[in-house]
């Protein structure tokens, strides 16, 4: 899974690429379309689609010489799955605060 996760945030660590991935939540798009919304020039738009697309975040679908680029759900899912790992730890830590501040707060009331 680590290696998903790397590609996952090497991916979206450039900002034009979080930019198109925000975009295409909307639905699909053309890289010319991509390109026109976020002030890039095509080869740009095609170099930041090739690595989300190698990175799983999107579909291609060629029609005739259009390329249309969708979102895919699955390195989301993976995301979300990953993060979710991180929950369990701070709640744990949470609730060990939470104990430690209520003990202090009983030695407190006691004197």
């Amino acid at each position: 899974m680590s290696a998903n996760i790397n590609a996952t945030l090497s991916a979206l660590a450039e900002p034009k690429r979080l930019q198109m991935i925000e975009l295409l939540r909307e639905g699909p798009l053309t890289v010319g379309e991509i390109a026109e919304r976020l002030g890039l020039l095509q080869p740009q738009t095609s170099k930041h689609l090739r690595v989300l697309n190698q990175a799983g975040f999107v579909e291609v679908h060629a029609i005739a010489n259009r390329r249309i680029y969708k979102l895919s759900q699955q390195p989301f899912k993976d995301l979300n799955k990953w993060l979710g790992s991180f929950k369990n730890v701070w709640e744990e830590r949470f609730d060990r605060l939470d104990d430690y501040l209520r003990e202090m707060q009983e030695k407190t009331d006691e004197t």
